[in-house]
């Protein structure tokens, strides 16, 4: 077995997301009981109220942490030990920095930033340098991982605002998704302070083909300098998924070594009006960081959404990547 020791920080607040006003459609989960009504029969084995909490806190245990435990499983098959799971802010409101204490053993860092950006997480300065010293390291390999960015119309004349969340919502075609959905304000702040600022944009329907699977994405194998993508030919259907949009530094910093074709049959997305494709996944240069950084989407590490044979060859090639020193 390979001595791969595993990191997967939540980035959220869970007294944040919990107490999200449920009267305020925008920018918070569904909760439990909300989305057993809008999918049913989907998640009818969570329809038992004392079993299972129907609230935003019985979303995120049930349904959310639930997506990633195939990953967490795959971790355990092969190194013998489970992935080290810490949300950033605990129920009673304790939080737990991804400092150097945390990230001291730690090989492999899993970043999932599915904070909502109303609750305002941000990489505080010492887990900016302590994220920077592990990446010192060439051994090291750190994800950070956004989601995507829905409905965010700010900047848009008031009377084009409600037309472009619809054209957004419609698009996506997600029933349970509201017209502002805003993740990943941590996994900005952190890579900003990196140095290789990333903004996750929109909430785009990546493209399937005829039988229902993932479309191939578009891979540069010459960039797979550590083999991640070798036998990854898809990655997954999830219904929003965000373009990873490198700015300043960035674009010399950070290539881009997957993208995904955008599904030609939704209803149109500005952004695909010029665009086939939306950058999936990024990667450091070798002269950014000894170690290497990658910024993908949350849904890289989930078994719901498609793709999952080959998503776990990627999850493979991460846990069992060769030694480097």
């Amino acid at each position: 077995m390979i001595e791969r020791h595993i990191l997967v920080y939540y980035a959220w607040s869970r007294p944040g997301e919990t107490g999200a006003p449920l009267h305020v459609i925008e920018d918070r989960f569904p909760t439990l009981f909300e989305s057993r009504r809008m999918v049913f029969p989907r998640f009818h084995e969570l329809a038992d109220t004392h079993q299972f909490d129907q609230s935003i806190a019985g979303f995120l245990d049930h349904i959310m942490k639930r997506n990633f435990t195939a990953f967490t499983d795959l971790t355990a098959a092969l190194t013998g030990k489970r992935a080290v799971e810490i949300e950033r802010v605990a129920n009673d409101g304790a939080i737990t920095p991804l400092d150097t204490r945390l990230l001291d053993g730690i090989d492999t860092l899993i970043v999932i930033s599915f904070d909502s950006q109303r609750t305002a997480q941000a990489a505080h300065s010492d887990e900016i340098e302590a994220v920077r010293a592990f990446l010192a390291h060439p051994d090291h390999l750190a994800f950070v991982c956004p989601h995507h960015d829905i409905g965010d119309v700010a900047n848009l004349p008031a009377g084009e605002q409600l037309p472009r969340q619809i054209a957004e919502f419609e698009h996506h075609g997600d029933r349970t998704i509201p017209p502002r959905q805003r993740f990943g304000g941590f996994a900005r702040s952190l890579l900003a302070g990196l140095g290789v600022p990333v903004e996750n944009r929109f909430g785009l329907r990546p493209a399937a083909e005829a039988d229902g699977t993932p479309a191939p994405v578009e891979a540069d194998a010459k960039l797979d300098r550590l083999g991640l993508l070798l036998g990854v030919t898809t990655f997954n259907l999830h219904a929003h998924l965000p373009h990873l949009e490198r700015v300043g530094e960035a674009f010399d910093k950070l290539d881009v070594l997957a993208r995904q074709r955008i599904d030609t049959n939704a209803p149109p997305h500005p952004f695909a009006r010029d665009r086939a494709t939306f950058d999936a996944l990024l990667q450091s240069r070798p002269d950014a960081f000894a170690g290497t950084l990658l910024v993908s989407d949350t849904t890289l590490w989930s078994s719901t959404a498609g793709g999952v044979d080959s998503l776990r060859n990627l999850w493979t090639n991460v846990v069992q990547r060769s030694t480097r020193s």
